[in-house]
């Protein structure tokens, strides 16, 4: 099995990372293979939000409040609980990113292609960080859909679409998950 083979077959998601900053050298060489990625008519639709510290630290309330709305809906009793863990999944990753994909009120079937290809972008960016031994991972919860999120992170949501944050960082704790086999994906025709 060649490198790349080993790359896109072995990266799995990551719920916990070390302390351990990532170099910007690794960064930018994520971005740019985000910006190889494949699109429809060469739209680029993808943008990459690098979040700080000072910005997350804004973000706390937003979460706070996502997070007491998630224990009212599970009927959790312990809040302080709930908001310390929802803040310690964002502060606490070495690179945090929001990715955004364009939108287009006027054409939804275009929406939908560049949709698809900002998901290829962030993909790229997530294998090209797992060449380098980075982890990550993917969400999609309600701070990705919030308002608030989108001012703070100075996104207008007329013009794109959050379609997550990325969590990276260094981790040991390696997750397994059970993939189908390629029978149970798969169909030939004749």
């Amino acid at each position: 099995m060649s490198n790349f083979q080993e790359i896109l077959t072995t990266r799995r998601t990551a719920y916990s990372f070390e302390k351990k900053p990532i170099s910007d050298s690794i960064l930018q060489q994520a971005l740019y293979a985000a910006s190889q990625a494949p699109c429809h008519k060469h739209t680029n639709p993808w943008k990459f939000y690098i979040i700080g510290e000072s910005t997350r630290k804004k973000l706390i309330p937003t979460i706070e409040k996502l997070a007491d709305l998630k224990s009212a809906r599970i009927g959790s009793s312990d809040l302080q609980k709930g908001r310390d863990k929802a803040i310690q999944k964002i502060i606490d990753a070495p690179l945090l990113i929001a990715i955004t994909s364009k939108r287009n009120e006027l054409d939804k079937f275009r929406e939908k292609e560049d949709y698809a290809a900002t998901v290829c972008a962030l993909h790229n960016l997530v294998l090209s960080l797992w060449d380098n031994d980075v982890s990550s991972q993917w969400s999609t919860g309600s701070i990705t859909r919030d308002e608030e999120t989108y001012r703070i992170i100075s996104i207008d949501s007329e013009q794109e679409e959050i379609i997550g944050f990325i969590k990276a960082g260094y981790s040991s704790a390696k997750s397994k998950v059970k993939k189908l086999k390629i029978e149970e994906i798969s169909r030939f025709l004749e």
